[in-house]
């Protein structure tokens, strides 16, 4: 099992972005000394709790500060990109990271997001555009320009006087970087996706109960296209917190930013948005019941490097096994000493036992 991080990146709103860049730059650098695989890195507009709105220039800077760990967008939101312009912009990416780069692409699911693009979410817009989108740049690596004129975009060959003009920038990875895909619900059909394409699906694991769905998604997705899935591919995002005690490690998280980040942003949104049977352990519960304390107990992996040890193990045998763990980063600068103990736990007591 690989190691790798999810990077949203959070930080709590009165942190300036300045602060929190800093911030973002120094954990992937230590995350490289780590010794982690590899750090995806989020993408929103109107969301100050998560206040990146271009990742790839975050990792472009991670660049020079890093040396071996792999750095991806998670992910550029299709919908708001222009396919051919990005294209260029993750091939041109790809070269700077000489192959240290993958790919993560999204429909984006963010409500004042799609608003302030004004896209049409509940008539599927996003996820047209999103295939569309795909389907371009794809063209443009693989084969080259030509004209094509879809319900939201448009590309034309290159056709002038000159000879020395002319597409010419493909990306470093031949005929594309990896690209990975995430899925959050029960059923996931972007995870169908990443299955019928052969892109690499993240599972958002919300709940262990219901994640061992997503290998069916993937699996109903890859018969499509004739594909045989990889469980080495596939990668779970999960938060884990490793103290020296159980309850150490229970109070870090309620009282530290994991704690305030899901009380004051994410637990809001996700109950406000109708998804608490997501995170239910049995579905009798009611909504009130999925609190701080609810996650810690039935769904994080927080305790003791013994106790994590264990529930992953469980989470690996629940879902039939799983090749990456993505360890969820929050803004943890007032708690940066006990954070690298957790993540020294991780690497060194935790996943030896999952070699």
């Amino acid at each position: 099992m690989h190691l790798g991080a999810f990077m949203m990146p959070s930080h709590p709103p009165e942190r300036t972005i300045g602060e929190g860049l800093r911030w973002d730059l120094d954990q992937l650098a230590l995350l490289d000394r780590l010794g982690f695989d590899e750090a995806w890195i989020g993408e929103h507009y109107t969301v100050p709790w998560e206040p990146c709105p271009a990742p790839d220039l975050l990792i472009a800077q991670a660049l020079t500060r890093t040396e071996r760990i792999k750095l991806c967008p998670g992910a550029h939101l299709l919908p708001y990109h222009n396919p051919v312009e990005l294209a260029h912009r993750v091939a041109y990416l790809d070269h700077m990271a000489e192959g240290r780069y993958m790919l993560g692409v999204g429909i984006s699911a963010v409500g004042s997001d799609l608003q302030l693009f004004g896209i049409d979410a509940e008539g599927g817009e996003n996820r047209r555009m999103t295939l569309e989108s795909l389907d371009l740049m794809l063209q443009l690596w693989n084969e080259g320009p030509r004209d094509i004129d879809t319900e939201h975009w448009k590309m034309r060959q290159v056709e002038t006087d000159f000879d020395f003009l002319h597409y010419h920038l493909r990306p470093y990875q031949l005929p594309h970087p990896p690209i990975g895909i995430a899925g959050l619900s029960p059923n996931s059909e972007t995870l169908k996706l990443a299955g019928e394409r052969g892109f690499l699906p993240l599972s958002i694991s919300l709940n262990p109960a219901h994640t061992a769905s997503h290998w069916g998604s993937i699996v109903e997705g890859a018969q499509r296209s004739g594909r045989t899935p990889d469980r080495k591919q596939w990668r779970l995002v999960r938060e884990i917190y490793i103290g020296e005690t159980d309850d150490k490690a229970r109070q870090q998280v309620r009282d530290g930013a994991i704690g305030r980040c899901w009380r004051d942003y994410l637990l809001p949104f996700y109950l406000g948005n109708g998804f608490a049977d997501h995170f239910k352990q049995d579905p009798s519960h009611a909504d009130s019941e999925v609190t701080v304390d609810y996650l810690v107990e039935n769904s994080w992996f927080v305790g003791s490097a013994s106790t994590v040890i264990d529930k992953l193990g469980q989470l690996q045998h629940d879902t039939g096994g799983f090749g990456g763990l993505l360890v969820m980063i929050y803004d943890f600068s007032t708690e940066q000493q006990a954070w690298e103990e957790s993540l020294h736990r991780l690497v060194e007591d935790v996943l030896p036992h999952f070699a």
